[in-house]
């Protein structure tokens, strides 16, 4: 009896305890807030945002289930289940453009991604203070263009009387019109997205170096380590936390392939490999009239991205211990 009456006692004990860290933690927030609801209130903007133009529109994502008639009901009419699902299945074209997606997706991945790591190692050996100034300053100036801009370049460069095609016919060669033929436009998309990407990606890279230890490289140097190993054993682990989550990021990305840069640059020519699922489903909603439809391949890109996220996330977590949550 006693002992029944000792843990009753036990329990008791330990939901009061509960019940005070709960209330103190209410009231200290709420202490909090009074104290700093200046600062508080600078959230209201970035969180409206937040909602008016990320969560409400996330609503019309149910007329991927219902058929819209324009001038009705913003959120469809009658209700059709997985039908546009079921099309965008036995879609050929949905297929191609999915193809392209995974194709350039992972060519950007594989190509752009490691640039600015190796352009960020390069510039933290460089001791020149102005060369390497000079470097840092011509690498980010691309980033602060607007896409327009950047395909005029594009346009401008890979024209028939352009600069890359004047120096083809100085070594003798034919010219190329690279942007009316299919094949040349995954090599154009991806240089100049490295071009326009890879300074600003180092600017990262390079405030992750800061954060390394001289102690470490001094204690490499007494083991004898070179600078190749000194960047493999110490640099690199050093920065891999910001390598991983920027990677998680790309991911997150892949399967929305930049939708302005691709729109600027393809024609119907060049629809077999430039059509991606973005260029597709705005063609499909805004020129065809089937919001319905683009809506619900919308939908599965989203889901897509949804599962690349959360699959990179845990095996980084699980290999590297690093990760977003």
């Amino acid at each position: 009896m006693s002992l029944r009456t000792a843990t009753a006692t036990e329990t008791m004990r330990t939901v009061e305890h509960r019940a005070r860290r709960v209330r103190r933690q209410r009231t200290s927030w709420r202490r909090s807030f009074r104290r700093d609801w200046r600062l508080y209130s600078l959230a209201i903007l970035p969180i409206a945002f937040l909602l008016l133009f990320k969560y409400v529109p996330m609503l019309g994502n149910v007329i991927a289930f219902r058929r819209y008639i324009p001038g009705g009901s913003i959120f469809g009419e009658q209700w059709v289940g997985f039908a546009y699902f079921e099309r965008l299945l036995s879609d050929a074209k949905f297929w191609e453009t999915l193809s392209n997606t995974v194709i350039i997706g992972s060519l950007a991945l594989i190509i752009v991604f490691p640039l600015p790591i190796i352009l960020a190692l390069l510039l933290n050996e460089v001791r020149v203070r102005w060369f390497k100034k000079l470097v840092q300053t011509v690498s980010y100036l691309p980033h602060f263009m607007s896409i327009v801009i950047v395909a005029s370049f594009v346009f401008e460069l890979t024209s028939l009387d352009g600069s890359i095609n004047a120096m083809i016919r100085a070594m003798g060669g034919d010219p190329i019109a690279f942007m009316q033929e299919a094949d040349w436009f995954r090599t154009v998309y991806v240089v100049s997205e490295a071009w326009q990407t890879v300074g600003w990606g180092t600017i990262l890279y390079l405030a992750a170096l800061t954060t390394i230890d001289d102690q470490l490289y001094e204690a490499a140097r007494i083991d004898g380590a070179n600078r190749w190993q000194q960047t493999w054993h110490v640099t690199l682990p050093g920065i891999q936390h910001t390598m991983m989550v920027l990677l998680i990021l790309n991911i997150g990305q892949f399967m929305a392939v930049g939708f302005e840069k691709i729109f600027l640059l393809y024609n119907p020519l060049t629809y077999p490999t430039a059509d991606v699922l973005s260029t597709y489903v705005y063609r499909i909603g805004l020129t065809s009239g089937q919001p319905s439809y683009a809506t619900a391949i919308g939908l599965f890109e989203a889901l897509v991205g949804l599962v690349l996220v959360l699959t990179a996330n845990f095996a980084s977590r699980r290999l590297t211990g690093s990760s977003l949550w």
